[in-house]
């Protein structure tokens, strides 16, 4: 029996471990857990009934002393539960686990899908010290590709393939009615590598609402507080819910790039504003590609409110979306059965892909049963 460390900081990151921790837990695999906690992150870990240990999230106050001094204090913590659980590999994408296996000596893997570039101050301060990157093949690691395990997919396929995920209409039904509806979604951006980026603005909001208003019922999930008049478009749901209810929506439109990829992989279209667009190498993909997500600069107001009136006027939206869809699933792996079989298997798992990356075609492939349930 193997011993693996996965550290939690973000509600993504649940996501994309969850069917992975599950089924290392059923193989009889011992499974730590560590939670540095981040909007719904830990409600999501106790809804799931997982247990876990729980190190402090970074301050907001302070500017780059506070980061500082919250990156050594994470690091200690971890290196007390390293110390205390002796995992044999350590896992996740938080920069604090690079430094804790470069300590120990522990094997560290940083799973992540923004280009290095991109994230160039996380990539400069941790990357030098993880034992492997792992991350979708067209994201491009920059001083570090030597490191990089490249596989055929993407973060968010790891909990939405179908292998694993089935949206359920009865759990959308219990939140939303209409047939008809949009989701607003708001990033807080203020991770690290948010600095200077720009998102929606209240006044370009009001001008989007009412636009979709015309056709169907608007929607609004968001990281930070709404200002009074959009309160009443609150989306309330479980967080575990929430991709039932993204799955029967008609669009979403955001500046969150997490959640406009996992629209796209779910056959939604989505439209965000951010100036990370033209960046990161998985939303070029899957839009260009795929034509499942489209992107606009902040200022390119005029041109995003017309690209959301011609979805809105086109004939049989989510049929042709769905077809996209099937075509981005048919080029890409099962990406959690990829990471069982990397993790159990390391080091000759990360051999095998360094050696003959077309290995992981065994993973391709759409079951009728979910490995996990």
């Amino acid at each position: 029996m193997n011993k693996y460390l996965f550290l939690l900081s973000h509600p993504a990151h649940f996501h994309m471990f969850k069917y992975s921790i599950l089924e290392l837990k059923n193989r009889g695999q011992d499974v730590i857990i560590v939670v540095r906690p981040k909007d719904v992150l830990e409600q999501l870990c106790l809804d799931s009934g997982l247990e876990f240990y729980r190190i402090k999230d970074r301050p907001n106050r302070f500017g780059i002393i506070g980061l500082g001094f919250s990156l050594f204090g994470r690091t200690l913590e971890l290196m007390r539960i390293t110390k205390k659980t002796k995992p044999d590999l350590l896992i996740g994408s938080d920069g604090v686990l690079s430094y804790c296996g470069f300590v120990t000596r522990i094997p560290s893997f940083e799973w992540y899908e923004d280009d290095a570039k991109a994230i160039m101050l996380y990539s400069l301060m941790f990357f030098p010290f993880y034992t492997y990157l792992v991350s979708p093949k067209v994201v491009d690691a920059w001083l570090w590709n030597k490191k990089k395990i490249g596989y055929e997919g993407y973060q968010k396929l790891a909990y939405l393939h179908p292998n694993f995920f089935k949206p359920k209409l009865e759990i959308k039904n219990q939140y939303i009615k209409e047939e008809t509806y949009f989701i607003l979604r708001f990033s807080a951006l203020t991770a690290h590598h948010d600095m200077g980026m720009k998102g929606l603005k209240d006044n370009f909001i009001e001008k989007i609402i009412q636009s979709l208003s015309k056709v169907g019922t608007v929607y609004i999930s968001s990281e930070k507080e709404l200002i009074p008049k959009f309160k009443k478009y609150a989306l309330k749901i479980k967080p575990l819910d929430v991709h039932h209810v993204l799955s029967f929506s008609t669009m979403l439109i955001g500046d969150s790039q997490s959640m406009c990829v996992e629209a796209a992989i779910l056959g939604v279209p989505s439209i965000r504003y951010s100036s990370f667009v033209g960046k990161l190498s998985v939303l070029e993909e899957l839009e260009h590609n795929y034509k499942l997500t489209f992107g606009f600069k902040p200022g390119d107001d005029q041109h995003m409110l017309s690209k959301i009136e011609e979805l809105l006027n086109v004939t049989n939206l989510k049929i042709l979306f769905a077809n996209r869809c099937q075509q981005m699933l048919s080029d890409k792996i099962d990406v959690t059965a990829f990471y069982i079989w990397f993790i159990e298997n390391y080091p000759q798992s990360a051999k095998i892909m360094q050696n003959n990356p077309d290995y992981q075609n065994i993973f391709k492939g759409v079951t009728n049963q979910p490995i996990c349930k």
